[in-house]
């Protein structure tokens, strides 16, 4: 009856400590540790597949950006590629242009650009709900490219702009693309740490109340449009760091990159993973990547022609999408959960019928 009874007891204790930590302090421990993993994920494997787990990471933001927004606050976004289009391009202009900046501020820059773009748009989406948002958003999304065509001499036209980014200090006897993926990653769970302790904070107390009842949210006290707008503001900075990464990861920026179809994944890797999860937003990250790479593949097994083969990842996605919404209504992590609560009843029946 003593160890028994000494169980319930330690797991209370530990769990104490645990919330005895700062969550900021937590968060970063949590982050320091996931940064490790990567580190050795990267020194067992080759290029091609560094070069994945990179892009794994920025579209781990967005993909976090974009669910702080939609899953948290309900506003359905439809045009997440523009602010990774205003990232990227913000990145490649200043290494143009102001090679001096260190990358951590053109990082930072292509942020705040990101940034100021989502307060605008935010400031806009305040007064709009539902298929009226969704449109908006989706104009921003087409409309934005555009502007390549526009500013040819500035901008690049159809082919973008093209750079290089010395990151690796000189002493350092590491490949370049592994030091890219580590700096990729560094940055994305720095944001990640910053999007925490949103969620979990007052703001994100906030975020949740307004996307249940507005009318309720307002009643009791929070300035709904306001809030609307910090989300907008918060998810458009994780998009614009998550285009300067893919800018900083890839040497280029270019238009082709930010189609309305970029911003469609984005939307469905939120729901593949699962709507208002951030861990979801891993597991919608790591469908973009791998289920797009397993679909080329596919095409390249049966030979089958460019129109065909361009168009095949969408529409495995697609339907992988379905399925999983069918069968996890809450997504892949939704899925993880009913799993590891399926599992637990076993053991908790047991441990009942013991200690009776």
């Amino acid at each position: 009856m003593t160890v028994r009874t000494s169980l319930p007891e330690t797991r209370v204790e530990t769990s104490a400590k645990k919330r005895a930590l700062p969550p900021l302090l937590r968060h970063s421990l949590a982050a320091l540790a996931a940064f490790a993993a990567v580190v050795a994920l990267t020194l067992v494997t080759d290029e091609f597949t560094n070069l994945r787990i990179a892009t794994i990471g920025y579209y781990l933001v967005a993909v976090a950006g974009l669910t702080l927004l939609t899953g948290l606050t309900g506003q359905v976004s439809l045009g997440h590629g523009a602010f990774m289009f205003i990232g990227a391009y913000t990145v490649a202009l200043l290494v143009k242009h102001v090679p001096s900046f260190p990358l951590w501020a053109d990082l930072l820059l292509a942020s705040a650009a990101g940034g100021l773009a989502g307060l605008l748009a935010g400031a806009a989406a305040a007064r709009l709900r539902g298929p009226y948002l969704a449109g908006a958003t989706l104009a921003l999304a087409v409309g934005l490219p555009a502007l390549t065509r526009r500013f040819q001499d500035f901008l690049g036209g159809s082919n973008g702009l093209s750079f290089t980014v010395h990151s690796r200090p000189s002493g350092v006897a590491v490949p370049e693309l592994r030091w890219q993926t580590w700096i990729v990653w560094l940055s994305v769970l720095i944001a990640l740490v910053l999007v925490v302790n949103v969620v979990r904070g007052k703001l994100g107390r906030n975020f949740r109340a307004v996307r249940d009842d507005e009318v309720a949210a307002s009643l009791s006290g929070i300035a709904v449009g306001r809030t609307k707008i910090l989300a907008f503001l918060i998810s458009a900075v994780c998009g614009g760091l998550a285009g300067g990464l893919q800018a900083f990861l890839l040497g280029t920026a270019a238009p082709g990159s930010f189609t309305p179809a970029l911003s469609l994944s984005l939307l469905a890797a939120v729901v593949l993973g699962g709507l208002g999860s951030l861990w979801g937003a891993l597991w919608g990250a790591v469908a973009l990547v791998y289920f797009q790479a397993w679909s080329e593949d596919l095409a390249d097994v049966l030979h089958l022609n460019t129109d065909v083969a361009n168009n095949l990842p969408l529409a495995v996605y697609g339907v992988i999408l379905i399925v999983v919404v069918l069968a996890f209504p809450r997504g892949i992590q939704g899925g993880f959960q009913k799993l590891r609560q399926l599992l637990r009843r076993p053991a908790e029946k047991k441990e009942n019928h013991e200690n009776h």
